[in-house]
């Protein structure tokens, strides 16, 4: 064997340990670049991890932050809302919103204090179903009005001037949603402005019948002494007429001391008057009452008002007197008072035959009267002694009766 081929086995051996050392040299190279490159994988999916749960961390802070802004825009709302309900409920004026329809859709306190309604019965019903002519015609024109006055009689009779005005409601966009109605209660203005109107008349007719009851009752009081003496001469055949001339003359001088009464400046002398006390002696004071009318009278013995005693004893007698003459045939004499604040206001209605609308403008005008023997004088005296303690009357009559409505100042 040659000496070459005597080192060929270590020579293969030495290759061979050279190429597995290449090879375990490899290895370990690729199980470290493969650590390092895990190692790698490791660190990214961990900050990918950590970032999401931060971003989800800081999504679930802004959803806090956005519910909290939620429920506070929620309350300002609601306390806008709320703000402006108050606003609406507190206004005098009566305010009823429509739909497009015409439908109901809300209304105030003051509407249904004033119309006598409650509000869940009127809602979502049709405009007629609440309101008559002449105000549903004009709500069913739907032309807007800007300051309108109506007459309006309500359900229960009550009847009221109503100042309204009428006009489109529209978004915040300026499209229209319905009307609006708003309306107050003239009917006291009307009655202080008729009241008023009539004062003033009365004033100058109280003048012209000063004048006239003192040219009258000179030569009345010169027949009254003729016809005495004419008594005593005259025949026995003559005497029922000289008492039936005496009997007229005294009509004539209680006329004529009305007229006086109507025409004097009134000076009152006021004082605390117990209201229930002074009707139930006015009452008393008029004869053929009891029997054939019931009175019925409930007001609280505390109650009190401000006034002169003799002349508002002389108003009560009036309406009470008045009250009688109507009801011929028996009937129902009632009293009612409520609480206006610094007024009584005091009602005094009867059973009667009522008053016709025809006449019921003219019954304190002074000497208009619908009675055979009256002198037209009664009411107009009740009405200046009730103005003149600042005070206001009106009357409200139907068929079936007539009720007076006196504001006079609690005591």
């Amino acid at each position: 064997m040659s000496p070459e081929l005597a080192y060929l086995p270590l020579f293969i051996f030495l290759i061979v340990i050279l190429i597995f050392f290449y090879v375990f040299r490899a290895f370990l190279k690729f199980n470290r670049e493969k650590k390092k490159t895990e190692q790698k994988d490791t660190s990214h999916v961990g900050f990918v991890v950590d970032t999401f749960h931060e971003l989800v961390s800081k999504l679930k802070e802004k959803e806090k932050e956005l519910e909290a802004l939620k429920k506070l825009a929620e309350q300002r709302a609601g306390d806008v809302e709320s703000y402006n309900r108050n606003i609406l409920q507190s206004v005098p004026s009566g305010v009823i919103s429509f739909d497009r329809e015409l439908k109901i859709k809300s209304l105030n306190s003051s509407a249904e204090k004033i119309l006598g309604v409650k509000a869940e019965n009127a809602l979502d019903k049709n405009c007629e179903e609440l309101f008559k002519n002449p105000i549903a015609k004009l709500l069913k024109e739907g032309k807007s009005i800007e300051r309108g006055e109506v007459q309006y009689k309500l359900p229960d009779g009550r009847e009221l001037w109503l100042g309204l005005m009428f006009s489109p409601l529209r978004d915040s966009e300026g499209r229209e949603i319905g009307h609006i109605l708003v309306f107050t209660d003239l009917t006291e203005l009307k009655a202080l402005e008729s009241q008023a109107e009539l004062r003033k008349r009365l004033s100058s007719l109280g003048e012209m019948s000063a004048g006239i009851a003192h040219e009258l009752r000179n030569p009345l009081g010169v027949i009254a002494g003729y016809t005495k003496l004419l008594s005593r001469k005259a025949d026995a055949a003559l005497i029922p007429t000289v008492e039936a001339i005496s009997n007229e003359i005294e009509v004539m001088d209680r006329i004529i001391s009305d007229f006086l009464s109507f025409a004097r400046p009134v000076e009152l002398i006021l004082s605390k008057i117990n209201l229930s006390e002074i009707i139930n002696s006015c009452v008393s004071s008029i004869t053929g009452i009891s029997g054939r009318v019931e009175v019925l009278q409930d007001i609280d013995k505390s109650v009190f008002i401000s006034g002169d005693e003799i002349l508002l004893r002389q108003a009560f007698t009036n309406l009470i007197q008045n009250a009688v003459d109507a009801m011929k045939d028996g009937g129902k004499l009632s009293f009612g008072f409520a609480d206006g604040g610094s007024y009584a206001e005091i009602t005094v209605s009867d059973t009667g035959h009522g008053i016709s609308e025809g006449i019921k403008d003219k019954i304190f005008l002074p000497f208009y009267t619908t009675k055979e023997k009256g002198t037209g004088l009664g009411l107009a005296i009740v009405h200046k002694i009730i103005t003149s303690h600042g005070g206001t009357i009106r009357v409200d009559s139907t068929g079936s009766g007539s009720t007076f409505r006196l504001r006079l100042p609690k005591g």
